[in-house]
């Protein structure tokens, strides 16, 4: 038990430790027995659930990414950062993932920090924010701390708050598009919020920028974040023409398909047989197994099935998913870093989609196996030193395990399959 108080004032009450105990086992248990799912693995979905509620700040709904900062994704390295800030990435699956497990109160939390983070003028969105919406998220070091096993330096904030990442105006608008489907009651001004994005990024999606991996060795043309655009631009489509909601519809489709064979033409490498990092490059990224699950191209596509034996012959590292070859040296840091988790989950994913299911179930499970000892995920695995590397607890990562759980799943509709079916033209 500890209290705090400012030295000022008054000792705060002393507190009942054995009954705050109670209520707070109450709470859990209340919570917790919300639950529908009924799949596979529903110990660890319910584990990640719970992740995911613990994570969330209750007076807005926002959901850090993890609640540390700095710990490393390579020991004894420098890629340290502050993750206890929101990210908009994390926002379509994670609206699903509670949907999915039957927690609208939460899904409708979350939708409606969303909207409230990302109003205003679109030029200004941000990839993130603090818990309350904050938009200032410095960056800056504290110079006086080692760090995690002498994992230097320890940073505040996250300079990448700045970054343009044409991804996440995708993510914004297909979680939208799922809490419009999925039943939640709309935000006021939500429809003309989401014009204003999707008319922004019809006119910026051509432009470099510094994608999913928030890189900081300089803006490129990144396959995964035109992806995304077409994503923004295809659910906005969907949205008006389901629910009759006003919007120049010729317009979006004809960016929306420019954008299609744009990514198709230039984002994939006949060479290789593979989808790859940005346009003109011959670099593989594990974010393009995305491709399929969010309905750009169906799973059956050969340029798909070839782009995922690529990256399972090329990214893999003792049998988990690398985002791509650090050594390239695009993201402008020193080389090395853990097998990012999400990405070994996306992987089970298309495995599945393509009928390859003992292979998809048994990557799921070896998943499963890092866990720690109450269920718990990082960003990272270090398969070398056979340890979770990065913040800890990663949202990302629990919120990959619920998509992956439910996509499995012979009981239940997985996201891949909504995503799939929101991504029909």
């Amino acid at each position: 038990m500890l209290t705090y108080g400012p030295s000022h004032l008054k000792s705060p009450a002393p507190i009942d430790a054995i009954a705050a105990l109670r209520e707070t086992e109450a709470f859990w248990s209340a919570w917790s027995s919300r639950c529908t799912y009924r799949g596979e693995w529903g110990e660890a979905v319910m584990r990640s659930l719970i992740t995911l509620k613990a994570l969330t700040f209750e007076p807005t709904g926002g959901i850090v990414a993890a609640a540390t900062t700095s710990l490393p994704e390579e020991l004894g390295g420098e890629r340290n950062w502050d993750y206890r800030i929101c990210w908009l990435r994390d926002a379509t699956l994670t609206l699903l993932a509670m949907m999915g497990a039957g927690y609208f109160e939460e899904a409708g939390a979350w939708r409606d920090w969303l909207h409230r983070a990302v109003a205003g003028s679109p030029e200004q969105i941000q990839i993130m924010y603090g818990l309350a919406g904050e938009r200032r998220l410095d960056e800056w070091v504290i110079p006086w701390l080692p760090g995690y096993q002498g994992a230097a330096p320890v940073r505040v904030g996250n300079a990448a708050a700045d970054q343009l990442q044409l991804d996440v105006y995708g993510e914004v608008m297909d979680a939208l598009h799922h809490a419009r489907e999925g039943g939640l009651s709309a935000a006021p001004a939500s429809w003309t919020l989401q014009v204003n994005l999707v008319e922004h990024i019809a006119e910026i999606w051509h432009e470099p920028d510094e994608g999913i991996w928030e890189v900081r060795g300089g803006r490129r043309q990144f396959t995964f974040s035109k992806v995304m655009a077409w994503v923004a631009l295809d659910r906005a489509v969907r949205d008006a023409e389901a629910f009759d909601l006003p919007g120049p519809l010729d317009h979006w489709r004809k960016v929306r398909d420019q954008i299609h064979a744009t990514v198709c033409a230039e984002g994939y490498n006949p060479r290789k047989q593979a989808f790859v990092q940005s346009f003109g490059s011959e670099d593989l990224d594990a974010s393009l197994l995305m491709i399929p699950l969010v309905g750009f191209l169906p799973h059956e596509d050969p340029r798909i099935r070839s782009t995922v034996e690529a990256i399972q012959n090329e990214l893999m590292a003792h049998g988990f998913v690398l985002r791509y070859r650090t050594e390239t040296g695009a993201d402008g840091l020193p080389p090395g870093e853990g097998a990012f988790l999400a990405c070994s989950f996306w992987l089970a994913d298309c495995l599945h989609m393509q009928g390859r299911i003992a292979e998809a179930r048994m990557m799921f499970e070896r998943l499963l196996s890092l866990r720690n000892d109450v269920g718990l995920l990082s960003e990272e695995y270090d398969p070398r030193a056979g340890r979770l590397v990065g913040n800890f607890p990663q949202a990302f990562s629990h919120i990959a395990l619920i998509s992956t759980a439910m996509n499995l799943s012979t009981l239940h509709t997985g996201p891949a399959k909504q995503r799939q079916d929101g991504g029909k033209n």
